[in-house]
């Protein structure tokens, strides 16, 4: 039985008979769900370029493929630094950090209602009313420029050119009022007091412009 198969197969197969038959199996079906898709083959083929790429710059980088790596991390960190300082959503913070949300009041009118605020224990709002004093008071004396959309460490930085001895308190001032407007802080008698100081220092300091004059 074994002699009769094997005498069956043909043992001398010419090219053009072996490549028919070939062909005719790399047809069969099974062959065609088994070969890797065009998205999956591409993958692969990127994956190797990029393999290339690291290997090649990895031979001109301190530290090899880690040294690559690190680089790449570093660029990204800088591109998101950048873009949260400079983009929309540096824009969009800075917008809503502004000093005065609506209508304007004079100095004096801040000044009252702070006041009255500390004395009924509201010292959140104690606090806003009381920056918005100092600055107001700075806009009238046109040490300011009146316009919207200033928050308050863009007022603190400007005044503090033209009164700088007063400037790392106008500094910290700010930051009370962003801690309690906008950081979620409670208000306290000290920040209040400390503003109100402020207040005062500013209305008797005079512009360096001023007092060279």
């Amino acid at each position: 039985m074994v002699t009769l198969l094997l005498t069956d197969v043909p043992v001398d197969i010419d090219r053009d008979s072996a490549r028919r038959a070939a062909a005719e199996e790399l047809s069969d079906p099974k062959y065609q769900s088994a070969r890797p898709g065009a998205l999956q083959e591409f993958g692969q083929w990127l994956a190797e370029q990029v393999a290339k790429l690291l290997n090649g710059v990895s031979n001109v980088v301190p530290g090899g493929i880690f040294g690559v790596l690190l680089v790449l991390v570093v660029l990204i960190v800088l591109v998101v630094v950048i873009r949260l300082r400079t983009g929309k959503i540096a824009r969009a913070s800075r917008a809503d950090r502004v000093v005065f949300g609506g209508k304007r009041q004079s100095a004096d009118d801040y000044r009252r209602a702070a006041a009255e605020a500390a004395a009924a224990g509201r010292y959140d709002d104690a606090v806003r009313d009381r920056f918005r004093a100092v600055v107001r008071a700075l806009e009238e004396r046109a040490l300011l420029d009146t316009r919207s959309g200033r928050t308050a460490d863009e007022a603190a930085a400007e005044a503090g050119v033209l009164l700088p001895n007063v400037a790392a308190d106008l500094r910290d001032g700010a930051r009370l009022f962003d801690d309690v407007h906008y950081g979620g802080r409670e208000g306290t008698e000290a920040a209040y007091r400390t503003l109100t100081d402020l207040d005062e220092r500013c209305r008797r300091e005079r512009p360096v412009a001023m007092a060279a004059s």
